[in-house]
């Protein structure tokens, strides 16, 4: 009875130490495979000049924007540029354009449009820079990215919200000609072509 007791113990013994050493493997792996999975992003130096070339003079504050950017989120693997116009009373529509550049190469023409509803009024039309996080490719925009949007400015002004979905997020930086004054909850949704419908 007790040689049983001693086998059972050290086949129990044994069966624990594979069984770790198997589980210290799949840890091993999965990060493996993150880390090969994480996309390459474009340095905060590459984002700025893109910009500044976009942008031209109203980019003044741009190099503050994308460094309290990438201090609080990281660098970006993909940036768009384009041009968006929105306009707000309690309820508003913001309808944009552009190019989406990635690190990989993956580059393509976007879409978006979206709804808000908040306290928020005016009309603007904006140059906007987005700053797309852990986006690989124009597929993994075309969905809905929700967040909190802000505005106040009479004439002209330099601004930048975020938006997130599935553990990605593209934050807006806009320089915008009008007059809008307001803070507003809603979504932007990506598409590949253009389409009048927000939702």
């Amino acid at each position: 009875m007790r040689k049983l007791e001693k086998f059972d113990r050290r086949t129990i013994l044994a069966g624990l130490s594979a069984s770790a050493l198997v589980g210290l493997d799949r840890q091993a792996f999965a990060q493996r495979s993150f880390q090969s999975e994480t996309p390459q992003t474009y340095s905060g130096n590459e984002v700025i000049a893109a910009g500044h070339r976009f942008f031209g003079g109203a980019a003044r504050g741009l190099a503050n924007l994308v460094e309290r950017a990438t201090q609080q989120w990281g660098h970006p693997s993909a940036y768009i540029l384009g041009q968006e116009g929105g306009g707000a009373f309690f309820a508003g529509l913001r309808y944009g354009e552009g190019m989406l550049y990635t690190k990989s190469g993956a580059d393509a023409k976007v879409f978006w449009q979206g709804p808000s509803l908040g306290f928020d009024f005016g009309g603007d039309g904006a140059r906007t820079m987005m700053l797309g996080y852990r986006v690989r490719s124009p597929e993994d925009l075309y969905r809905r990215f929700g967040g909190i949007d802000g505005s106040a400015y009479l004439v002209g002004g330099l601004g930048m919200t975020a938006l997130a979905a599935d553990n990605m997020m593209v934050v807006p930086i806009r320089t915008g000609v009008g007059a809008r004054l307001g803070v507003s909850g809603g979504y932007l949704k990506f598409t590949p072509s253009a389409t009048w419908n927000p939702f």
